[in-house]
């Protein structure tokens, strides 16, 4: 009779198993946000209209508002991996984890909304 000693690579391995995943999420929201900076950055200091007009003129080309709206849900998905690692790591009581997590989840959701709707006012 064989003994399970969970060594090797058939090994048990308990968790939630996100660790790479998360991280690597976090590396790619970053990367999106810094290159929406870029864009921004230049579009701003090759612009010759620094008036209301000039920026709502920006913000009024589809594929300043697609960027836009990409770099929003990425930087509302780095926020949610963020803030959710911390309810993990120092809330210890799972029912009130659950409610900032949903919390947190909701207030998000309301937050991609609202800037889909402002940046589709424009």
């Amino acid at each position: 009779m064989a003994t399970n000693d969970n060594i090797g690579p058939k090994r048990l391995v308990v968790g939630a198993h996100y660790g790479l995943r998360d991280w690597l999420a976090q590396r790619v929201t970053a990367l999106v946000m810094v290159a929406y900076t870029v864009i921004l950055l230049v579009s701003f200091l090759t612009g010759q209209n620094f008036t209301y007009e000039g920026w709502a003129g920006l913000f009024a080309q589809q594929w300043f508002k697609l960027i836009s709206a990409v770099t929003l849900f990425g930087l509302f998905f780095h926020a949610w991996v963020g803030v959710r690692d911390i309810w993990m790591d120092y809330v210890k009581s799972v029912g009130l984890r659950l409610t900032l997590q949903v919390a947190t989840i909701l207030w998000l959701i309301a937050c991609a909304a609202w800037s889909v709707q402002i940046l589709w006012s424009v």
